[in-house]
């Protein structure tokens, strides 16, 4: 049986505007975080993510529904017992502490002797690549280094569970990408339980074991990174995960682990294990922009017309034209060595059948 540190049990929090107006923030919501491992929280404002998230660490109170650490019920339970810790958006540090007083701050409020405060903050910022610091005020840091010191000031009292609410979305980009290695690499290093928000799919594609995709405050679809992309459970996930064409197809046929369908005359089969259509049931293929190759219009499975395109050096996107006046998204790497189309140029679409998924039509979302 799985080691579970965290356990959101259907899970309710209604806001309410006014007298006359609720807004149902988080609606249904149950997950559970097994030991070690980091599980992101990712959606849309709005979505519930940080409202879960307050709720777990005691700063809101749960409508309905239980939240459990250790299969301890916490609901009623303060934050400061919960054995869990914060990196915030803002940072939350004193600006006028230094960073050994800022980071240290959680022990001595512990009471720990001053003596292995010391030993713990000069570890701790060690592992942050900020030792030799700890004299210098918060507010001489750079906005990477203060971020650093917040998560040194949340993992220095060896929490239960350590909690982060979008910590890089005050960063620039390049600081984001170095800032969430460290997060990732401590994290493993340190074998923490932890929950992770954001809206930023990349982000929580590069540090997560698991990522639960949330919206309107209910759970669409929790897995891996490579699940969550390539095997989306709903239009939902498939659009909000990357970028997807959704193609209107109809079943032909199906087996245990292969769907048929047609799509505008052309017949093709694609390998899906968890199949439930019937035949003639209307069906759309989600179609990654990189899972297509351009060829005559003759060798394709589609037709199509260059309506658009736009060259970044790496890649050029094109904007196709399909025979209902439908527009898709398509990716070529390299296009140096693949030569470029021009505008009403007619081409083939022949699409990677192991990257295609077959949704129902209309599975927006999970009710």
């Amino acid at each position: 049986m799985a080691d579970v540190v965290v356990r959101f049990e259907n899970l309710v929090k209604v806001f309410s505007e006014g007298t006359k107006r609720e807004v149902r923030a988080v609606d249904d919501f149950s997950l559970s975080v097994e030991r070690g491992h980091l599980v992101t929280l990712l959606g849309p404002s709005g979505c519930g993510k940080t409202t879960s998230l307050r709720i777990l660490a005691g700063f809101e109170s749960a409508t309905a529904g239980n939240v459990y650490i250790d299969e301890r019920r916490v609901n009623d339970i303060p934050p400061q017992r919960r054995d869990t810790a914060m990196v915030f958006q803002s940072y939350g540090l004193f600006p006028h502490m230094t960073v050994l007083e800022n980071v240290a701050y959680g022990l001595k409020v512990k009471r720990v002797p001053k003596r292995e405060i010391v030993k713990r903050v000069a570890e701790t910022l060690g592992l942050v690549g900020l030792e030799g610091l700890e004299k210098r005020p918060v507010g001489k840091l750079s906005g990477g280094q203060q971020q650093r010191v917040a998560l040194c000031r949340a993992i220095i009292t060896e929490p239960r569970v350590l909690l982060f609410d979008e910590p890089l979305s005050n960063l620039d980009a390049k600081l984001r990408k170095g800032t969430r290695e460290q997060i990732r690499r401590i994290q493993q290093e340190l074998n923490i339980t932890s929950l992770y928000v954001t809206h930023d799919q990349a982000e929580a594609m590069s540090i997560s074991d698991q990522i639960a995709v949330m919206s309107e405050g209910r759970l669409q679809q929790l897995g891996s990174a490579e699940e969550i992309y390539a095997r989306p459970a709903n239009h939902f996930v498939a659009d909000f995960i990357g970028e997807a064409n959704l193609v209107p197809a109809t079943v032909v046929a199906t087996s245990a682990d292969e769907v048929r369908v047609r799509m505008y005359g052309a017949e093709i089969a694609i390998a899906q294990e968890d199949v439930a259509f019937g035949p003639d049931e209307p069906v759309d293929l989600v179609v990654r922009p990189e899972a297509v190759d351009l060829v005559a219009a003759s060798e394709g499975d589609i037709r199509a017309f260059v309506r658009f395109s736009h060259y970044t050096g790496s890649i050029v996107l094109y904007s196709l034209e399909l025979p209902d006046e439908r527009r898709v998204a398509v990716q070529v790497a390299n296009p140096q060595e693949h030569g470029f189309l021009q505008i009403d140029e007619e081409v083939g679409l022949r699409l990677h059948r192991r990257s295609l998924r077959v949704l129902a039509r209309g599975s927006s979302d999970d009710r």
